[in-house]
């Protein structure tokens, strides 16, 4: 009888003690840049400061310019409802908190100024981001899940379920044009377009023949006439027989984020070097 009462006295010790570990390292505290992430190489790793979950999903995330703050969309498994979070850098500690439900697919403007929300947008003030404004009537007839802008203002969006291109719109003395589809051999579905500030490259995700899942993320590189090169799948480094997609390149160009999802227990955000993408780039 003395024996068992002692072995359940040290069960529960060793339980509190795993208890108060395992509470301890869901505190931790993040610091340093992107995140306080250990760097991956040229294999994709996870990139999950709020750590794994297979009661959410976090998926599309995006640095600010200056590099401190970090937003992303999460997904609750158990309602199917999204939300826009960020983590936010001070005193070199990052912190999370809820920015509000997720508009569209959220993605900032290479100044920092606007977040895009689809075909609808927030602007930055001193006190914080602004009530959700619309992107005129130019837009509305598209139905928009990704929309962003090159350093020069250019827009590049997709239209949600329906086979089309990219398309883009520039800005022409101070006047926005009519969208036009990109020339480039785009698959059968095409979406979540991530614009080089500089408009040298494009992203995006899709899906037909020339892949190896779901959907696959593709390049295509501005040509020294101004056109666009072939659509160039990223290889099997980063895609899969999964669904990759939702492509962002941190502000200082280092790495490339995207979204891979096999279900919604198992998906995530995955970060590479960039070099992998100038390994693609063809030689002129």
């Amino acid at each position: 009888m003395k024996t068992t009462t002692i072995l359940i006295s040290l069960l529960v010790v060793s339980l509190t003690v795993s208890s108060k570990s395992e509470s301890k390292d869901q505190s931790k505290i993040l610091k340093g840049p992107y995140v306080g992430q250990a760097l991956p190489g040229m294999t994709p790793r996870v990139f999950a400061p709020s750590g794994r979950s297979t009661e959410h999903r976090d998926h599309s995330g995006f640095f600010t310019p200056d590099m401190k703050e970090f937003f992303f969309t999460r997904r609750n498994n158990k309602d199917g409802k999204w939300s826009l979070r960020t983590f936010k850098s001070v005193n070199n500690q990052w912190h999370e908190s809820e920015m509000g439900p997720r508009i569209g697919r959220p993605i900032i403007t290479p100044d920092g100024k606007i977040m895009h929300l689809g075909k609808r947008f927030k602007e930055r003030t001193e006190s914080g981001w602004s009530e959700v404004k619309s992107l005129g009537p130019l837009f509305e007839e598209y139905r928009i899940m990704r929309l962003m802008s090159s350093s020069n203002g250019t827009y590049y969006f997709d239209e949600a379920n329906k086979s089309g291109p990219i398309r883009y719109s520039r800005l022409i003395n101070g006047k926005r044009e009519n969208p036009k589809a990109l020339d480039i051999n785009f698959g059968d579905w095409n979406a979540h377009p991530y614009i080089a500030p500089d408009e040298s490259y494009l992203i995006w995700d899709e899906q037909g023949e020339n892949g190896y899942g779901g959907s696959d993320l593709f390049i295509s590189f501005r040509q020294k006439d101004g056109s666009w090169g072939a659509a160039i799948n990223l290889g099997d480094t980063i895609n899969s027989n999964a669904n990759e997609g939702g492509a962002t390149v941190t502000p200082d160009g280092k790495y490339l984020f995207f979204n891979r999802y096999i279900s919604n227990e198992n998906a995530g955000m995955y970060w590479v070097d960039a070099q992998v993408l100038e390994s693609l780039r063809p030689k002129q």
